[in-house]
């Protein structure tokens, strides 16, 4: 249960889309009113859509790999080719297909093939890439069915056309941005990193709590070399995660993002995408003696050298699934599993082995290592405080389209729209707990020592349920007394005559959020 609910809020977002579609679909075409249509209908197209999520960050930072992982299959090209110089859509569909669309609109098929190392698309007749203003990729998959990810040029590139592509979908001049939501990822919280997120989270026109960009409500921001951050050690990923910790707690980040999480991209699409033979020839090397493997794996070099030691490559010789870890085969294991991933996996197959529970066969190992690489822990930050807010996400892009559009091509008959639309910002509690939330992420509102968090949490800024808002388990049995509870204390503060207008204002969103979740419950 998601309180307070907010459905019905699309369906005022689209009514409103549709008055200005009305509005504007008569007349003479000048230029100003054509936008305009190509904006509102793009709007009202989106409103049916699932939710738009593009990955963004600088070069190299593993933009590709996580979409694979997130996914479950190797459909995004994680090379140096066109592909990772283009924005490219990944749709769920009934069938595969891939499409090149220009930027005049003209569209054309592209050839493509799936291989044992994922999907192949031939892009040797593009052309100049500067004429292509997106490939779309459709793709029958359970994990496309909730949103359709963005998989965008790294920031930052070499190529200014690179950073130019992905800045013109994610932050548009002349239309709302190209995503509802953002994951971005970083290695640490570089200058530029921070110079990106404050343009995804439009500070200048309000952030989260206004209508920019995607809004820091809209933004997950990803620590995505994991395994480097955290030393390499096979506890990486929770050291990682202790930076991840640190940074949510910084002011700088917290007024940028929802959450920042640390995942070890490689080891997750690996683990996605497991293979019986490579499960094969991880438990060898977990059989063979451990001393002399790990001396091995003391660096990527090391392990891809042409004679493993003598007592290694006697243990592989008698292993009794034959396995036979030659120089090629070793190579692809660590381009697949990289250090971190193969000492994890011996490690665990390993314990498995002497106990003889756990990890023992592939599908075991799989879900081990994606426990380890951090991919659950972004996907409950995606579920809880991206896609559990699908419909605010949207109603606010749908929005951001109707005022840009009266703004920037106004006319004189449009008051009726822009006042049902003054009326649906200014009404909508979904809309008044992002702004409010932005407000004490910012600084912007002082609260009563003590209270801050709590309001935070009760306004949804750890996940829209109702558990997650009152800090409970999901599940628990006490989300009733818990919310009246609340109730009654925000009641309080928000009548106190001590209690600062601004903070008073907090108190009694806060008051209707806990009124949202007793709704829920038959109060």
């Amino acid at each position: 249960m998601t309180a307070p609910d907010p459905s019905g809020l699309v369906g005022a977002a689209r009514h409103v889309v549709d008055g200005a579609l009305r509005l504007y679909g008569t007349g003479p075409a000048d230029p100003a009113t054509s936008w305009a249509r190509s904006v509102l209908h793009d709007a009202r197209a989106r409103l049916d859509e699932p939710l738009r999520v593009a990955l963004a960050g600088t070069l190299k930072a593993g933009k590709s790999t996580l979409l694979n992982a997130l996914v479950g299959e190797r459909i995004a090209a994680t090379d140096a080719g066109e592909c990772t110089r283009l924005v490219t859509w990944y749709r769920d569909a009934p069938s595969a297909a891939v499409v090149r669309e220009d930027v005049d609109g003209r569209r054309a098929t592209v050839p493509f093939a799936r291989d044992g190392e994922g999907l192949r698309i031939d892009l040797g007749g593009i052309g100049d890439p500067g004429r292509v203003g997106r490939l779309l990729v459709d793709w029958p998959s359970r994990g496309l069915a909730q949103a359709t990810l963005v998989d965008t040029p790294g920031l930052d590139s070499i190529r200014e056309t690179n950073s130019r592509r992905t800045l013109s979908f994610v932050t548009p001049d002349d239309r709302p941005s190209g995503a509802d939501a953002v994951v971005y990822l970083m290695r640490h919280a570089h200058r530029n990193d921070v110079g990106f997120l404050e343009a995804f989270a439009d500070l200048a026109q309000g952030g989260a709590g206004g209508l920019g960009a995607v809004g820091a409500s809209g933004t997950v921001v990803v620590l995505s070399r994991a395994d480097e951050v955290g030393g390499g050690g096979l506890d990486a990923v929770t050291t990682a995660g202790q930076v991840a910790q640190s940074y949510r707690e910084d002011p700088a980040l917290r007024s940028l993002c929802q959450t920042v999480v640390a995942v070890d991209g490689l080891l997750a699409e690996t683990a996605r995408t497991l293979r019986q033979s490579e499960f094969t020839a991880l438990r060898a090397l977990a059989r063979a003696p451990r001393a002399e493997v790990d001396a091995l794996l003391l660096s990527a070099d090391r392990f891809t050298v042409a004679e493993p030691p003598a007592v290694v490559a006697e243990a592989l010789a008698s292993d009794p699934d034959g396995v036979r870890l030659d120089e090629p085969a070793r190579r692809a294991l660590m381009e697949r599993f990289g250090v971190f991933g193969i000492r994890s996996a011996t490690t665990v197959l390993r314990r498995g082995a002497r106990t003889g529970r756990g990890v023992v066969d592939s599908p075991s190992l799989a879900e081990e290592l994606v426990r380890r690489s951090g991919l659950e822990e972004l996907r409950e930050a995606l579920v809880s405080r991206v896609l559990g807010r699908r419909d605010v996400h949207q109603a606010r892009s749908a929005l951001l389209a109707v005022d840009l559009v009266l703004g920037r091509a106004p006319r004189p008959d449009a008051g009726p729209v822009a006042a049902e639309l003054e009326r649906l910002l200014s009404g909508a509690h979904a809309f008044t707990e992002q702004r409010l939330l932005a407000a004490l992420r910012q600084g912007q509102v002082t609260m009563p020592e003590g209270t801050a968090a709590e309001a935070e949490r009760l306004l949804g800024g750890d996940g829209p349920g109702a558990a997650e808002r009152l800090g409970l388990a999901p599940g628990s049995a006490e989300v009733r007394a818990a919310a009246l509870e609340a109730l009654d204390r925000w009641r309080v503060r928000a009548e106190s005559p001590l209690t600062s207008r601004a903070a008073a204002e907090v108190a009694r969103a806060v008051v209707r959020s806990c009124e949202g979740v007793l709704g829920g419950y038959g109060s």
